[in-house]
Formats: C-alpha cells, structure tokens, sequence
C-alpha cells in the first residue's frame, strides 16, 4: 500500500470516483469528478486520505452512517453527490450500456426517486453477546453496520427496527450472519428470514411470543416457511389485492412500481392479447388485465398462485391466465407466441437472453421490456433489434436511491 495524490476524472458505474493512474485506473470511493486526492493505494482501489478541493457537487449527506469511516455502511454509494449530477449519472447509465452494444436511442428523463420510498430492504443480521446487530455490510466487508435511521427506508420500517431487532434475536441461532428481508404491506410488515439454521420448537415458540408482544407484525417467515402470520401481507397492484409469498421479489418502491407500470400499460396500447413473461405475483399482469386478455407466465411456483388467487378472487378483470416455467431452461417458442399481440417481460438481473432468440422468430409487434440491469439489457434489446425491432422509447428510473442500479422501461416494435 502506497499514499499518493490523485484528480478524479469521472465516476465509475459502481459510482466510485476514478482517477487515470499510469498502469491504470484507480477507484476511489466517495471521490468525485475534479476532486484532487491523497489516496491510499492498495492495487487498482484508493481510500480517501484528504481532499484539497471538494467537488462544488460535494453535498452534505443525509445519513450518519455514510461516508468513508471505518463504521460506515454500505448500503448507500452516492449520497454526497448533489442531485442533479446524480440525476444525469443515472440517466447515463442506460446511454452508456445500450451505446456498449451498438444502440443510440433516445433516452428519456429520468424518473426520479425520494427519500423515504423503499418498502422492501434486506438488512444483514448477527447476534452477539451484547446484542443483535442489524443493518447493511461496509462496502466490500462482511462487517455489519448496526443502524438507526435510513433514509431511504419508508418511515414505517425505519420506526420498527427496534422491532425487527426484537424478531431477530429470536430467530437468530449462534452467531452466523443472515438476513432479513422487509416488506411494508397493507396490513404491516412482512419479514422474511434466510441463511438461519431450520428452527427447533423453542424457538418457534420464542418467534410467536415475541411477535404477539409487538405491533404491526404481519408475517414471519425463515427459510421460505412460515413461522407466524398474523394477517396476510398484502400488497397493491393497480387496485387489486395480492398477498405475496414469503420473500417473493416486489418492487422495492411503489412509486417506481407505478411509474414503470403506467409505461407498460401506455406502450402495449390497444393490444387485446398479452403475454406477461417473468411475471412474478403479478405486478403487471393484474394491471394489464383491466385492459387485456393477459397469460402471466412465472417460474417461481408460490408467486403463480399468489396471482391466480388474486386475479380469481378480483372483479372487473379480463381472462388471466397462469403457467409455472422457467423460462431459461424453457423459453416460451415461436409456435405458443404467435397467439399474442404484445409481449412484456421484466426478467432478472441476468436477462433473458434465451428467451429474445425466440422471440425475434415470432411475429409480436409490441414488446415491452423491463430491465433492472441496464447490461443485460443492451444484450436483450441488440438481439431484438438485430431480428427486425425498432426501438421506440427508453425511460429510466430510478428505485434504489444512490446507489449505482437504475431500471429501465423499453418500448420495441416491429
């Protein structure tokens, strides 16, 4: 490890300050463009020593827990970045991604995301002698930063961590790190545990009491089975009802949900006939069905019937149709999509790469794309538009509030 001083060029996609050393780029977290540094170097990373003149994009962060200390979390990358250099490096994100494969679309405003949003966080948890350490890890550490605010968090989480400390200490077995997942329903907070060795009868016991001590529990979950449940999560979609399974993936905020549903349903247009890939409970489907004859395809089994009891138990809906897939192992072929008129999918972050090489055959005229990685996306879409797709509008948005993951809504036609 060595000190030296370094002028930070640009950001990084990870949002980390990168300086041009003379064998190569060196990164530099929490440093920005303009920013001359003395850094510790260790290899092609530098920590922040001293800054001799601070970014005028320097800010204040919001949270105690952020910045380059040793006791820092990790949660957040970008919080000392003002907003509108943060807006635009967003944005650039998806232009640089989709320009890696060739693609120069116009890409829209970003929509943007506030403080106080998330209703899905996945905290890391570890008991120890004294107490239950609950928050994020420190960047590139397994080390946990115990927390007591988070502003991203909605306050309805941040006001009950004593509370999930309280649930976790129950679930918590020795010292092993796990995790543990929260969702804000409609009817409380659902947590979802994993990483924990399987629960005896003491300490389900110990779970139940301690959750009936609390309020504004609804669900406990580890391992993906249910130690208590109060009252069914619920979550909205698009006014109808949907109690997901434990841990089952939702947006992790509802304004980015709505925003990114209203262009899913605006791009299919007047299409009387959908298909819904990579489904999950239903975020799009439920909604799409106001509108449209809908097939909701999924892979994961608890999520397909999550939606089908949803949309059987809703009224004012069109036909919606289920179908348990994987959908990389099994792409849906040529021969079972000639039946539809738009396509949507909202895959992982690993795309759907298997998925595009059957759908260019097909003769779909609307494709909708979702992506939470804009490059796995520039992968999918540059397979689309190589078999005869145009791409005709690009809208990202932003659901993890700085942080270096953005979202994007695709709209493909043929």
């Amino acid at each position: 490890m060595s000190t030296v001083t370094v002028t930070i060029n640009r950001l990084g996609a990870q949002g980390h300050g990168i300086a041009n050393g003379e064998d190569g780029p060196v990164y530099v977290p929490y440093a920005l463009p303009g920013e001359t540094l003395a850094i510790a170097r260790n290899g092609d990373h530098g920590t922040v020593m001293s800054t001799s003149n601070p970014s005028p994009d320097r800010v204040t962060p919001p949270c105690r827990h952020f910045g380059p200390d040793s006791d820092a979390c990790g949660g957040c990358s970008l919080q000392h970045l003002a907003d509108a250099p943060y807006h635009a490096f967003k944005r650039n994100l998806v232009v640089e991604a989709l320009k890696s494969k060739g693609l120069t679309p116009e890409v829209g405003e970003l929509v943007i995301a506030h403080p106080g949003e998330r209703r899905r966080v996945v905290f890391s948890a570890r008991r120890t002698e004294k107490e239950l350490l609950l928050g994020f890890n420190r960047a590139e550490t397994n080390h946990i930063v115990s927390i007591v605010e988070c502003p991203i968090a909605s306050p309805g989480i941040v006001a009950r961590l004593e509370a999930i400390r309280a649930v976790g200490k129950a679930l918590a077995t020795g010292s092993d790190t796990f995790r543990i997942g929260v969702l804000e329903t409609l009817a409380g907070l659902d947590l979802a545990a994993d990483g924990l060795k399987p629960l005896d009868d003491k300490q389900r016991r110990l779970v139940t009491e301690t959750v009936l001590a609390l309020k504004n529990i609804a669900r406990v979950s580890a391992n993906g089975e249910i130690v208590i449940e109060l009252q069914k999560p619920l979550v909205d979609f698009g006014g109808v009802k949907v109690s997901p399974p434990p841990g089952a993936f939702t947006q992790a905020t509802k304004p980015a949900e709505d925003a990114m549903a209203e262009l899913v349903l605006s791009h299919v247009g007047k299409a009387k006939r959908i298909i819904d890939l990579f489904a999950g409970s239903g975020t799009f489907s439920l909604r799409l069905a106001r509108i449209a004859k809908v097939h909701a395809v999924e892979g994961d089994e608890k999520s397909v019937k999550a939606l089908d009891h949803a949309a059987r138990n809703t009224q004012g809906l069109k036909p919606v149709s289920v179908e348990k897939r994987d959908l990389f192992r099994r792409p849906m072929m040529v021969s079972e999509l000639k039946n539809y008129d738009a396509v949507v999918f909202d895959p992982p972050r690993a795309g759907a790469e298997v998925q595009m090489k059957e759908l260019v055959r097909s003769g779909v005229k609307t494709v909708v794309a979702v992506s939470c990685n804009p490059l796995t996306l520039a992968r999918d879409l540059r397979i689309l538009v190589d078999g005869g797709y145009q791409i005709k509008a690009v809208t990202p948005i932003d659901q993890f509030l700085w942080s270096p993951h953005v979202e994007a809504v695709v709209l493909l036609q043929k």
